[in-house]
């Protein structure tokens, strides 16, 4: 018997140096991880950043992947393509090369120690909004309502 696979979405972000290279290297790291195929990526946005932190605008957007990994594991294999692309995580909200989020997996709601799903800012931030939208318009928020509502909340 196969894997199940899970449909889930990776919130993808970067405000230093080349961010638009930053941004297509995680995608081709990410694909190329056994157990994660990108099915689809949104339009890349510019957008302001949110925080306490003076730094330069972001480029921001979202992927959808196929995976056969659990949840933890799939955060994993996030957090150790920031770290091989050179993330350093120095301030909360800082500046950074790379930002790999995951926004949701299938329709789990998952909140355990280092790691919440569905992504527990998600509903107040238009840049990972809407590219979800783009990438799945009926798409709905488990434990919430659909995306769309939630971006027409926001204007």
């Amino acid at each position: 018997i196969g894997a199940v696979s899970t449909t889930a979405f990776v919130g993808i972000g970067s405000n230093l140096g080349d961010r638009e290279a930053h941004l297509q290297r995680a995608i081709e790291l990410l694909s190329a991880e056994d157990g994660i195929e990108v099915t689809r990526v949104a339009e890349i946005r510019e957008t302001e950043p949110v925080g306490p932190v003076q730094q330069g605008p972001f480029l921001n957007g979202a992927v959808r992947v196929e995976t056969e990994l659990a949840p933890r594991e799939l955060l994993s294999r996030l957090l150790d393509i920031e770290g091989r692309m050179g993330r350093v995580r120095r301030e909360r909200f800082g500046p950074r090369t790379i930002d790999l989020d995951l926004l949701l997996y299938g329709d789990q709601n998952i909140d355990e120690p280092g790691l919440t799903v569905p992504h527990p800012r998600l509903h107040e931030r238009r840049f990972a909004l809407e590219p979800l939208a783009e990438l799945d318009p009926g798409l709905t928020i488990p434990g919430s309502e659909p995306v769309s509502a939630l971006l027409a909340k926001l204007d």
